[in-house]
Formats: structure tokens, C-alpha cells, sequence
């Protein structure tokens, strides 16, 4: 993997890394809580805007510093690595402030609101010669992680498309909408499983819940060799679902995240093209229909997976899988996605999305 040249990059204090967490909403406490377990690296310091959540970090992790100002990581010296848990809006400016401050940055997805900014901070941390990660999580999925190794051998043969499926009901937010809230998780899945970003895109979504926030959309993406990819993303659904089908010529498989069980199945079912029939009329391609596989999974959490992936990029300055480009892929095909939206469904070229 390519490495991140750096002048004295990777000499660490005996203590390990040590890390800060600026939000401590919804997410941020999770990253507090992984870094603060994982050998050789310590979160010394957190902010949020909430009074009464810096208290409740402060109860759990008695050493833990905080403050309301994020400034005050970022200008701290101790501190090697910065983690960004806030509302999207506001990554540009504290990524970008991170990386002038020469901190190693792990930034939630998505990385920007748009794709001339992710582009500035991606120069910027190589100017710089720092890391600059994203939190696209579930690349870290033992299962999705699985599905990739077993699509790259072969197994599944040629990809037909992928349906994807995550939605519940809420949480409902008010700095982005559902797009750049859940479709994101989906792209940078896909992508991952696919080694290729999409080609085109064609989406339609609704606002029912907050004028110009959209809450429920349903998303057409094409990819190389005519793989179709559909996304459907909702904050107003009675049912939890996170879920990918996967459909081969050989074999199809499906992810379903929220079971312990049997995360992965793979169904030996396809079909049998130019099959004789002696008979006239009668249908010319055969259904295959096999056994059903679940294999076992080692269930890591994602998310220790991630930062544990952050903490070997910092320590040997090679570049993340989820780097600052591939976050920026990322934004390219939501934005993208929103101007289908706009333009009532409209194909947009992706890279185009700007124009």
C-alpha cells in the first residue's frame, strides 16, 4: 500500500497514540470507547457543544479532558490523531483546520458536502504528509469483507446487479438528508465489493417529513460490464432493514447486517441457458435451484476493525483503504445523486455532477 512520506512521520511517544474526538453525539462516543480499549493508543481529550455530554464522557473515562471549543484539540500538541464525529456541514472546516495543525485525521462519512472541498483537503493532507481516513465503516465488515474475497475468487461468476435496502424508522436528521445520511454507507459498500465506482445514476426522492430534506429515495446506479445497482434508503420505514443482495451467474448471496447468525448465505441457485426440450414451446432456459451455504464469520466489530486500520496508518504512514480519493469518490456519486433528484430523475454522468 503506498506510503505517506513524512519527516520524523511515525515516531510516537512510549504511550502510544494519542487520540482526540471532536463530537460526541450519536457516534463519538463509540470511537471514544474503541480507542480508549485498543493497545497503543489513548483519547485524551473530547469536545462536543452538549455541556451534559462532555459530562457523561467524563463519568465513563475519568483522565478524559474536554471542552467545547474543538480548537483546543486541534492546537494541542500531545495529541497525534484527531477523530471528526459532527454534523457534515462542518468537516471541511475542522478536517481542514486538523490537518494545518499537523494532525493525522479520521473523518466521518461523508468527508464533505461537496466535491471541490473533499478535493482541497485531500491536497492539503498530502501537502502536509498527514493521514486523512474516512469512516466509511462498513468496508470494515467481517461480511462485506467476506463477499468481496469471494466475489474476487471467482465463485460467484459474472455480477448481474446488487440490491441494497437500509432503512427504519428515524433516525430523522436535520443537517443532511436521507442521501448523504444512509446512501453513503451503500456507495462506498458497493464500490468496495466491486472495485470500480459508478458510470451513471438515476434517483428519485421525496420530502414528506422537512421541506428540502429528502426522506425516502430510491436510487438506479450502473456500473462497468452493465452491473445494475438499486438503493433504497429511508428515515420513514416500519421495518429495520440492512441488507444487500448480491447476484452472480453461479451463486447469489445476501448480507444481512443485523443478524448474528448467519450474516452471509449463499444460495447455489441460478439459471441454465440453451437447455434442449423435445417438446415445442417449451421454455428454453432452466432453473438451477442448490443448497443454501452459511458460512461462519468471525463477527469483529466494524468499528474496531476501522480504527484499529487508523492506528497501523499512523504508525507506518501508509495510505487507508478508505483514503481521502476514495471518500471523495464517494461524494462525487451523491452529489450526482442529488441533482438526479432535482432534475426529477434525470441520468447524470458521474463527474458530471458539478456542471
Amino acid at each position: 500500500m503506498e506510503s505517506i512520506e513524512t519527516e520524523g512521520a511515525g515516531k510516537l511517544r512510549d504511550n502510544g497514540i494519542r487520540i482526540g474526538v471532536i463530537g460526541c453525539g450519536h457516534w463519538g462516543p463509540n470511537h471514544i470507547r474503541n480507542f480508549s480499549s485498543l493497545p497503543g493508543s489513548e483519547v485524551i481529550m473530547c469536545c462536543d457543544l452538549n455541556k451534559d455530554r462532555l459530562k457523561a464522557m467524563q463519568e465513563v473515562y475519568r483522565s478524559i479532558r474536554v471542552t467545547k471549543n474543538y480548537v483546543d484539540i486541534v492546537e494541542n500538541k500531545e495529541i497525534d490523531g484527531v477523530v471528526v464525529a459532527t454534523p457534515t456541514s462542518t468537516h471541511y472546516q475542522i478536517v481542514k483546520d486538523c490537518l494545518t495543525n499537523g494532525k493525522d485525521v479520521l473523518c466521518e462519512k461523508p468527508l464533505s458536502i461537496s466535491s471541490c472541498e473533499s478535493e482541497e483537503l485531500i491536497k492539503m493532507a498530502e501537502a502536509e504528509g498527514r493521514v486523512l481516513m474516512v469512516g466509511h465503516v462498513f468496508v470494515f465488515n467481517p461480511g462485506i469483507q467476506w463477499a468481496k474475497e469471494y466475489i474476487n475468487n471467482g465463485d460467484m461468476g459474472g455480477i448481474y446487479y446488487l440490491h441494497s435496502q437500509r432503512t427504519n424508522l428515524g433516525p430523522i436528521r436535520n443537517d443532511v438528508n436521507v442521501i448523504w445520511d444512509l446512501a453513503s454507507h451503500d456507495i462506498s459498500i458497493v464500490s468496495f465489493l466491486l472495485n470500480s465506482g459508478p458510470e451513471r445514476v438515476t434517483a428519485k426522492g421525496e420530502s414528506f417529513l422537512q421541506d428540502g430534506k429528502e426522506d425516502v429515495a430510491f436510487i438506479s446506479l450502473t456500473y462497468p460490464e452493465k452491473i445494475l445497482v438499486n438503493i433504497h434508503v429511508s428515515w420513514l420505514d416500519p421495518q429495520k432493514v440492512r441488507e444487500i443482495t448480491i447476484v452472480g451467474d453461479k451463486k447469489m448471496v445476501v448480507w444481512n447486517d443485523l443478524s448474528n447468525i448467519a450474516p452471509i448465505r449463499v444460495y447455489d441457485k441460478g439459471v441454465i441457458r440453451e437447455v434442449y426440450y423435445e417438446n415445442f414451446g417449451e421454455f428454453q432456459l432452466m432453473l438451477r435451484d442448490g443448497d443454501i451455504l452459511i458460512p461462519k464469520i468471525n463477527l469483529v466489530e466494524p468499528l474496531k476493525n476501522q480504527s484499529n486500520h487508523f492506528l497501523d496508518c499512523v504508525r507506518t504512514r501508509k495510505r487507508p483503504i478508505t483514503d481521502g480519493t476514495e471518500g471523495l469518490n464517494v461524494v462525487k456519486v451523491l452529489s450526482a445523486i442529488q441533482r438526479s433528484m432535482e432534475k426529477n430523475g434525470q441520468s447524470i454522468h458521474i463527474g458530471s455532477e458539478g456542471k
